[in-house]
């Protein structure tokens, strides 16, 4: 009873409303036989961030962005491909696009920077690129954390963002489905749509390196092969940079820059990404904050707790 009471008393109205899509989802997938760890961590943390007190409440009410974004990923997985046909997928042609505007030129034979790492592969630089790669959803999540203590303004700016980008790359993968380098470089312009998501051959050194298929396991759950346009890996730290730089001094502002730039290179180096891609993902997230800056702005700190608890389900 006492637990019910402390349950109504955050979430007045629809109490059992808050983390229910999380909860459900869960439960969903458990039915079905196919509970992976990270849905039932989601449950949880909704669970926990929900009922455990006022400020935990808020947190959740600003993280709920990225939570939401979680359960829409993971559900793709039942539409991906679906109405794709091979006329509609781009791969040399864009290569092609590629080769004209971010070529280079190397042992007298015009390539793309994807076309030379590959063909110059460094074990170091597997390992460099491959960290920003296997860190960015923690970075990113751990950072939507840190604004929360930082403003709620930017906090929301920011998750708000992270959600919204990443629907319109969703859209952009079905309405312009986009082969990666790698798949260029494995099965040249010919169209497999039952190819399967892929870890590409730098990832896979890292993999062999550790010992552990920690890439491979990454990638064996992305249904979505064609999404290279545009890269989102690089649209979130760009997010970050953006609605970060002025909580920080110069050593933080100078790491934002930092890893903003290394997984630009990342996602090139890796033969996950184009130039092209990268460029279109850092407009995505440019021009998605810069709208964000108008819809969401700074409010008097006195009225943080009053709007969160408004902005609430159980209010």
């Amino acid at each position: 009873m006492r637990l019910w009471l402390h349950m109504r008393g955050l979430w007045p109205r629809y109490t059992l409303l808050a983390p229910a899509p999380f909860v459900l989802w869960a439960i969903f997938f458990a039915l079905r036989g196919q509970l992976r760890w990270e849905q039932l961590a989601m449950a949880v943390a909704a669970v926990g961030l929900a009922y455990g007190n006022a400020h935990t409440k808020r947190l959740y009410l600003g993280m709920l962005p990225m939570g939401f974004l979680g359960l829409v990923y993971d559900g793709m997985r039942f539409v991906d491909r679906s109405g794709m046909r091979p006329e509609n997928v781009h791969v040399c042609d864009l290569r092609d696009a590629e080769l004209r505007y971010f070529g280079m030129e190397s042992a007298g034979r015009a390539m793309t920077w994807p076309d030379y790492f590959y063909e110059n592969p460094s074990l170091a630089l597997d390992v460099f690129c491959a960290i920003p790669y296997g860190a960015f959803l923690f970075v990113s999540i751990g950072y939507g954390i840190f604004l929360y203590f930082r403003g709620l303004d930017s906090q929301q700016r920011f998750t708000w963002g992270f959600l919204i980008v990443n629907l319109l790359g969703f859209l952009t993968y079905r309405f312009y489905p986009a082969a990666p380098p790698w798949y260029f470089h494995e099965y040249g312009c010919a169209v497999d749509l039952a190819t399967p998501a892929s870890e590409g051959t730098h990832l896979a050194r890292v993999d062999e390196l550790l010992g552990i298929p920690f890439f491979a396991g990454m990638y064996s759950r992305s249904s979505n092969v064609f999404g290279a346009m545009p890269s989102l890996h690089v649209a979130y730290p760009l997010l970050m940079l953006i609605e970060g730089y002025k909580h920080h001094g110069k050593v933080g502002k100078a790491a934002l820059v930092g890893f903003y730039g290394w997984m630009c290179f990342s996602a090139v180096y890796l033969d996950h990404h184009w130039v092209l891609d990268v460029v279109a993902g850092s407009v995505y997230a440019a021009v998605v904050a810069a709208c964000l800056r108008k819809l969401i702005v700074k409010e008097p700190a006195s009225r943080l707790d009053v709007l969160s608890s408004q902005r609430g389900l159980g209010t």
